[in-house]
């Protein structure tokens, strides 16, 4: 649900904000408005796209997932991956920038990066209480964790990317296996997708390899890096190594981040999805009879 939410001045003047597009920059106010009293929201692109793009049909998914990721160089917000094995973000400063009468509890884990030392939110006092942990420091007469340039950047030096092997919660109940996958939320890909398990045959190195040798130079060795990452991601869920490729192919032509690899993957998925009609053409009358029936009349 989306929330009220405040925009200091010095916003305007952030060093961390004139680093990113003026895109990603709106995308980060609107991100203000739909985190929850905590700062964090789910981070899925195209769910976002919706919420803040709806009216801008230009700026899609795969544009608001280059945001997120300028946003996240920035040290704006940091992206990770929960215990449940889901994606989520947050606003690195919104606790220095946004005070909350009467917070709720977040129902979002906490980030593995910054909310260390942090309890978690069933063990938070009822709602209305401060909790807000940068509010121990200045009782103390200590600096907040947190820098006080709106981006919040530059005192954290622990990438955001989300820790690999954190544990999934299972999609099936132990004690009863009949009761089948738990309900899932909006924007989670459901079982049984567009895509079924395929057998291993390719690689992630050898789509990449193969990606290497169609461009005119070679990527940078990070891009290469950071593409078999997403490739291998893709593959480990089970998505058809065609449609692995393709994905790549128009990541070649875009010339997009590695991030965009997925949306672009899943563009490819659901191309074919509607097939575009032929444009109505009003009937006129042959202006050469003959020529136009042949005869026949």
């Amino acid at each position: 649900m989306a929330r009220i939410r405040t925009i200091k001045p010095e916003a305007f003047a952030s060093e961390s904000l004139a680093a990113v597009s003026l895109s990603a920059e709106r995308t980060f106010f609107g991100l203000l408005t739909q985190a929850d009293d905590k700062g964090r929201l789910r981070d899925q692109a195209a769910v976002i796209a919706g919420q803040l793009w709806s009216l801008r049909r230009e700026h899609g998914p795969v544009e608001v997932e280059d945001d997120l990721t300028q946003l996240d160089a920035a040290g704006l917000i940091c992206r990770y991956e929960g215990e449940d094995g889901r994606q989520y973000l947050h606003v690195v400063a919104f606790a220095l920038h946004q005070k909350i009468n009467r917070p709720s509890i977040s129902r979002i884990p906490s980030c593995p990066h910054h909310d260390l030392g942090v309890p978690r939110e069933s063990s938070l006092p009822v709602r209305g209480a401060v909790t807000e942990s940068s509010r121990t420091g200045q009782a103390a007469g200590r600096e907040p964790a947190m820098s006080r340039e709106f981006a919040g950047q530059g005192q954290f030096s622990e990438p955001s990317q989300p820790v690999e092997g954190g544990l999934n919660e299972p999609d099936v109940s132990p004690q009863r296996p009949d009761l089948g996958p738990r309900n899932r939320d909006l924007g989670t890909t459901p079982l049984g997708g567009a895509s079924a398990p395929a057998s291993q045959t390719v690689s992630a190195k050898d789509l990449i390899t193969e990606y290497a040798a169609a461009c005119e130079h070679r990527p940078p060795s990070t891009v290469l890096g950071q593409l078999g990452q997403e490739a291998k991601k893709l593959l480990d869920e089970g998505i058809d190594p065609a449609h692995v490729r393709a994905g790549l192919d128009r990541h070649r032509a875009k010339g997009l981040h590695p991030k965009t690899l997925p949306s672009l993957v899943h563009e490819v998925m659901n191309a074919g999805a509607s097939t575009p009609t032929a444009a109505h053409r009003p009937w006129t009358n042959p202006t050469d009879v003959a020529a136009a029936y042949g005869g026949a009349l």
